[in-house]
């Protein structure tokens, strides 16, 4: 088919690459000297970047995943003349995109394949296909935040409703963002899982904004 080019996979290709780039790894590395993977919660995303070396060091990470994600989506438009009048297909096209950025943040080559949660990466994706339902989500997720102190409560939360803001608030009716919204969904719950049997046991960790703390493993 005519929009089955080179930069059309090229672009997948990239977007995994995007992904791939450990922000939190790096400048934990760069400019702590610290892996961050070997502290806190041992994840490599926000939350912990900030939990182990303070906000200083995890706004910029989290500005940075975001950007990921926004960024792939924002790459496809370089194909979009590829597609022709295949709207429906250049859709398929842009979640996919979507789905291999987040991929490549949760299991990032340039970092043995042990990468963050998504979340961060997601919203940039989000801001990109539906920044209404972005700016909804994320106000539900740091309500949920204020409230309880539980970061992962308020990431699974904001997940759980975005599809339905899509389909009954905004209206959403391609369904290609609909399937998107609905598996984007269940991928945060997904990688929440053990977040999930903590909250029931009420073991998990809350989150306060803090200067940097010591290391502990």
């Amino acid at each position: 088919m005519e929009f089955i080019k080179f930069s059309t996979i090229a672009v997948l290709i990239l977007s995994y690459f995007i992904g791939s780039i450990p922000t939190s790894v790096w400048l934990g590395k760069w400019f702590y000297r610290v892996d961050v993977r070997d502290y806190g919660s041992g994840n490599a995303g926000t939350t912990n970047i900030i939990r182990v070396l303070g906000p200083g060091a995890g706004i910029p990470v989290f500005i940075i995943d975001v950007m990921k994600g926004f960024a792939a989506v924002e790459l496809t438009y370089l194909c979009n003349d590829n597609f022709g009048k295949h709207n429906e297909i250049f859709a398929i096209y842009k979640v996919i995109a979507s789905f291999i950025v987040v991929v490549g943040h949760v299991f990032p080559i340039f970092a043995g394949f042990k990468g963050g949660k998504g979340i961060s990466t997601s919203l940039g994706v989000v801001l990109a296909l539906f920044p209404y339902s972005a700016l909804v989500t994320t106000v539900i997720f740091f309500i949920i935040l204020l409230i309880t102190h539980y970061v992962s409560l308020g990431s699974i939360t904001a997940a759980i409703i975005f599809p339905f803001i899509n389909i009954f608030i905004f209206n959403s009716t391609e369904w290609a963002y609909l399937l998107f919204s609905i598996a984007i969904s269940l991928f945060v719950i997904v990688t929440h899982r053990k977040n999930i049997k903590r909250l029931l046991k009420g073991e998990e960790t809350k989150f306060f904004f803090k200067k940097k703390r010591p290391l502990a493993r």
